[in-house]
């Protein structure tokens, strides 16, 4: 989804995007059937196979973003030092107007609707995510 907004902006040059878990319950698995079929209604391609977030990825990356405060927790945790630690941040904490504190749920035990609602969340907090990104880049 991310990736889709960044290409629309022009932006795929100067902007790295991964998907990691904490954990490695689908390491090597395509994404769960319910998350393919609502990329597909939306038009987002995702050609993807899980991986596990590990310590050296903060090398990587200037942001780290987390789904909820369990897995923020997760990877400040496993960060190597503070400045790894302050690039951690929940996704849709660049959404104003998620609620406190500012987490997506999973849908995994959920429904079809669940799924959309959490398209629907990650969308508005990509925008919001881009629109920093943008200013940082200026």
């Amino acid at each position: 989804m991310f990736a889709a907004l960044v290409r629309a902006e022009g932006l795929d040059h100067a902007v790295s995007i991964d998907s990691a878990g904490t954990a490695g319950y689908h390491v090597g698995q395509p994404p769960d059937h319910r998350t393919l079929a609502e990329a597909r209604k939306r038009d987002y391609p995702l050609h993807h196979v899980g991986r596990r977030f590990n310590a050296d990825d903060f090398a990587n990356y200037d942001l780290v973003l987390a789904m909820d405060s369990a897995n923020l927790a997760d990877l400040r945790r496993i960060a190597p030092d503070a400045q790894s630690r302050a690039k951690v941040h929940l996704l849709r904490s660049f959404d104003p107007a998620a609620p406190i504190p500012p987490e997506v749920p999973d849908p995994y035990y959920g429904t079809q609707h669940d799924f959309a609602t959490v398209f629907d969340q990650c969308e508005q907090a990509c925008t919001g995510l881009l629109k920093h990104i943008v200013e940082q880049l200026a």
